[in-house]
């Protein structure tokens, strides 16, 4: 999927305002599918994601947390626990997208929370895939893990090719209607 044109969507945000892709063009967008009950989320949410987050926002960058969890299965949040998973983590993601049938997030291939993709300022697919070389749930495993979201925003920045556009994701399974 690196270098594929990245699937248009329109979501509905955790404020009920709708969001798409196509609000973002010309800049540097990084979707992240996550859950607020998986493990390997919380390890990356003990503070790594939020600074990942922050820096790029810093940079200009916008960050598109996505919920795919569809109703009645782990995950799953409406509005005001999405604002409220959002306060609680101190998340600086730009927006947090609710995708309660999983359509943006078949779309994209998501598999795992978290799963990372980066879209270029053309609208192209950079990285796909997982967020570090360290496929554990444990926070310790962050200290000397290669973040492979950090290096490829970075390469993006610099205007130099993704060197690793894709990375095995792991994690959770992203709770889809059909297979939860």
């Amino acid at each position: 999927m690196p270098g594929q044109a990245a699937p248009a969507f329109t979501l509905i945000d955790s404020e009920g305002a709708p969001r798409s892709l196509a609000d973002f063009r010309g800049k540097i967008v990084v979707l992240e599918w996550t859950n607020e009950g998986c493990p390997y989320v919380q390890k990356h949410y003990s503070g790594a994601m939020q600074a990942l987050q922050r820096e790029a926002a810093e940079d200009g960058i916008v960050w598109l947390s996505v919920i795919s969890s569809a109703p009645g299965t782990q995950g799953h949040v409406e509005g005001e626990s999405a604002r409220s998973w959002k306060t609680r983590t101190k998340a600086n993601a730009t927006h947090l997208l609710l995708d309660p049938t999983g359509q943006v997030g078949r779309a994209y291939g998501a598999k795992t929370t978290p799963d990372m993709r980066i879209i270029d300022r053309e609208g192209r697919l950079v990285f796909v895939g997982g967020i570090d070389d360290k496929p554990t749930n444990d926070v310790a495993d962050l200290q000397g893990a290669t973040n492979f979201v950090r290096a490829a925003l970075d390469d993006v920045m610099s205007d130099r090719p993704v060197r690793t556009a894709f990375a095995t994701p792991y994690g959770c399974s992203v709770k889809y209607a059909d297979e939860a």
